[in-house]
Order: C-alpha cells, then sequence, then structure tokens
C-alpha cells in the first residue's frame, strides 16, 4: 500500500464504525533492513492526533484501515528515531544502486513509498517510486520508477533537497486551525520547507492561529521580505498583535516593507492599548452610505473574503466610507436586510437604539456590550462620533481565553475501548 493513496483513508474499528483518518505513517530506520513500520497517526474527531501502533491495525487495504478499535486518545508526540513518511521521508534525495539504473551515484527523489507486511508480521517499507532529473533518466518509462528500498540509499547526512508536494496535497482541505496545528507538528526543517511552498495567504491564516510565542518562533525563521508579504494577508488588528510583541526596530523594518495601506491600518492599531476597544477592533468592516440599497448590502456581506462575524451587519455613516469614516450614523443587521425589498434604501432599517463603544472601551465592558445585545459584532468609534472599527465576539474571545487555549486538550468521555496504552 502506497502512503500517498493511504493519507486520508478511514479508520474503522471491527465492528464497522469509524474512529478517524490516516494523517501519516511512522517508521524506525534500522541498521540493516528496510525501515520499519511502528504506527499510524490517526486524525480523530476534535481533529487531536493520535498514535495507533501497527499491532493494534488488522487490515490495510481497500482504501481504509481496520483496527482491533483500541487506541489511546492521549496526543501525538513523536519520540526520537522515529520519522513520518509523508512529512519526513516523502520528498528526500536518495542514492540508487548502479545496477537499478545503469549509471554509478544516481540520485532521485521519492515521491511516494509503499508498505508491506512481511513473514514475521511486520509491516516494512518495501517499495519506492523515484523520479530522476529529466536529462539524466534511462527509465524505459520516462524519467521515474517503482525500486526496491534495498537499490536505495538516504545520504549519509539524511539531508539534501526534499521537496513538500505530497505533504501540501495532505494539508489542502484544512482549516486554518488544523493547518496551524499540522505545521507546528513538523519537525522546524520540514516545517520551513512547507511554509516556503506554501501561499502567503495559507501562512497568514495559519500564522494567526498559534500562539504568540509560536508566532514568534516562526518569523524568526523567515526572511523579512517574505514576512512583511504574511504580514499584510493577515487580519489587521492580528498583524498589529504581532508586531506589537516584536522589538520596536524589528516591527518599524516590517512596518516599512510592507504595503503602504495595509501598514496604515496596522499603525493605527498600535496606538490603542490592546485591551481596549480600539487594541481589539477590525478596521476594516463593512461600510455604506444611508442611500444604498438592500441589494448593495447583502452584495457586500456576501463577499467570500468577509469574516462571518464581520458578515453579520453592514455599518451606515456619512462620507468618507472608509475608516476613520465620517460620523456615524447606525448598523443594518443582516437578518433585517432579508425582511426587505431588494430597493429599498439602508436608512429605512438601521438600527439607532445601539450605542457603539468608544475607542477606549475595555474589553470587559465591550464584552458585556456584546452579551447584553446578543450580538456578534459591535461598532466603534472615536470622540468625533466617527466609525474607526469593529470589535467581533472572536476578537474578544481570543483576548479573553487563556493563552494556552489552543494547545488544551479537548475534554473527552472516558471510554474502556480506548485506554490502550501506546
Amino acid at each position: 500500500m502506497f502512503v500517498g493513496r493511504l493519507a486520508g483513508r478511514g479508520v474503522f474499528d471491527p465492528v464497522g464504525d469509524r474512529i478517524g483518518k490516516v494523517r501519516d505513517v511512522l517508521v524506525v530506520y534500522r541498521a540493516s533492513g528496510a525501515p520499519r513500520v511502528v504506527g499510524l497517526i490517526v486524525e480523530i474527531p476534535g481533529k487531536r492526533r493520535v498514535f495507533v501502533p501497527i499491532g493494534r491495525v488488522t487490515s490495510i487495504g481497500s482504501g481504509q484501515v481496520i483496527t482491533t478499535g483500541l487506541i489511546n486518545v492521549r496526543r501525538f508526540e513523536q519520540r526520537g528515531g522515529e520519522t513520518r513518511m509523508i512529512a519526513e521521508l516523502i520528498g528526500r534525495e536518495v542514492q540508487l544502486a548502479p545496477e537499478t539504473v545503469g549509471a554509478p551515484h544516481l540520485v532521485a527523489t521519492i515521491e511516494d513509498a509503499a508498505i508491506e507486511r512481511a513473514r514475521s508480521g511486520e509491516w516494512l517499507v518495501s517499495e519506492v517510486f523515484v523520479r530522476l532529473p529529466r536529462p539524466a533518466a534511462p527509465f524505459s518509462r520516462g524519467d521515474a520508477r517503482i525500486v526496491r528500498w534495498s537499490d536505495v540509499s538516504l545520504p549519509s547526512s539524511n539531508a539534501g533537497a526534499q521537496s513538500a508536494e505530497l505533504l501540501i496535497q495532505t494539508m489542502v482541505d484544512l482549516k486554518p486551525a488544523d493547518l496551524a496545528e499540522a505545521l507546528l507538528e513538523l519537525p522546524q526543517p520540514r516545517m520551513l520547507e512547507v511554509i516556503d511552498e506554501l501561499a502567503d495567504e495559507r501562512v497568514a491564516d495559519a500564522l494567526e492561529e498559534m500562539s504568540e510565542p509560536d508566532q514568534l518562533a516562526l518569523l524568526a525563521q523567515l526572511p523579512p521580505d517574505r514576512t512583511a508579504d504574511v504580514l499584510d494577508r493577515m487580519e489587521a488588528d492580528d498583524a498589529a498583535d504581532l508586531i506589537a510583541a516584536l522589538p520596536t526596530a524589528k516591527g518599524e523594518e516590517l512596518l516599512d516593507l510592507m504595503e503602504p495601506e495595509e501598514a496604515e491600518d496596522v499603525r493605527r492599531l498600535l496606538e490603542y492599548d490592546s485591551d481596549t476597544a480600539g487594541g481589539l477592533m477590525s478596521p476594516a468592516p463593512i461600510v455604506l452610505s444611508g442611500e444604498s440599497s438592500v441589494a448593495e448590502g447583502l452584495a457586500m456581506i456576501r463577499r467570500a473574503e468577509i469574516p462571518p462575524a464581520m458578515a453579520s451587519a453592514v455599518y451606515v455613516t456619512h462620507p468618507p466610507y472608509e475608516t476613520p469614516t465620517g460620523e456615524y450614523l447606525g448598523m443594518a443587521h443582516f437578518q433585517r436586510m432579508l425582511r426587505f425589498p431588494p430597493h429599498e434604501r439602508l436608512t429605512a432599517l438601521i438600527d439607532t437604539e445601539i450605542e457603539p463603544v468608544s475607542v477606549r472601551a475595555s474589553a470587559a465592558e465591550v464584552s458585556r456590550r456584546l452579551a447584553s445585545y446578543d450580538l456578534v459584532a459591535m461598532p466603534v468609534v472615536d470622540d468625533q462620533n466617527r466609525l474607526v472599527g469593529v470589535v467581533t465576539v472572536d476578537d474578544v474571545l481570543d483576548h479573553l481565553l487563556p493563552d494556552d487555549w489552543r494547545h488544551a486538550d479537548e475534554e473527552l468521555p472516558p471510554a474502556p475501548a480506548r485506554r490502550a496504552a501506546r
């Protein structure tokens, strides 16, 4: 079974109940012979990744994995000497035996690898699918073929160029929080290789979901130009929090490298304390004039890049219509807009009873106001009653939750069938 096909496949117990899905295969190298499979990394409900020993696996095939049903739900932690096939082996350069290709010291890249059950009952890495540089390939099927593990050897340093293509393919369907967790689980060199291949927007999404220490550790490994590109694609409030945590000189350097318009939003947010409405808000709400129609408002919140909490309402002001705007007039809730005909003007349905919060209001005051009015977003105004931003419920939650909430294990009900120790 090639692990590239195994990734993402379902894992089931003996009665057919789904336990989770395969994320990677864990092996250990041996002094002689093929690497031995020690288990699978399986993602179970709650996005938790756990270790399933290969001894608990009764069948691998037909696009699924069958286990004994006994798993330890403790979060997976990689041990010394263990290697992840998808994350660390696939994409690595290897040397091929001269008799395999008819040329000495030929270097190829592993694009996939197969595991097979030996007569002893052990699962071993049996074959690898390798590709050579096109000009040097003497193969009958172009520049790639399947060879036995015994026909390849890793460089003595176990280093070298390593493609992140297959690993990235396993991450394309991950939500930002899950992508952040998957990246942080990788060894640092491999994580940096993957980040180098990811689009700036995806890196920004993942960075927003990391704790501050993880964010700072990651940015310290990126060149300033790439860091600035990623910050450009982050939400302005998240970028401001991150820059505020950096040394002043480093923060100014990155602000100078950012796009001027994005940097301006971040600089404005840095003027406020982090525990105030100004420090929590996003400076890019949906702002329209009172003469705009319901149809225009709905079209604005329908845009894919608008976060759900921000799309709960549009905000009506006098010109100009970019923060800081003209005088704030009120907000038009999404549900209320759905009850009016498309041609209706927003002035006919704006809510003027909900008072905006001051830019200097405390985070505690903002959270009380959100809870009192059952809102997911609250407008923020300055001393001149100009709309300067919007605080959303997720901004408040990020502030109120403990710093390590992203790493806290989920509370799972006890299950006798899941108490097997690794």
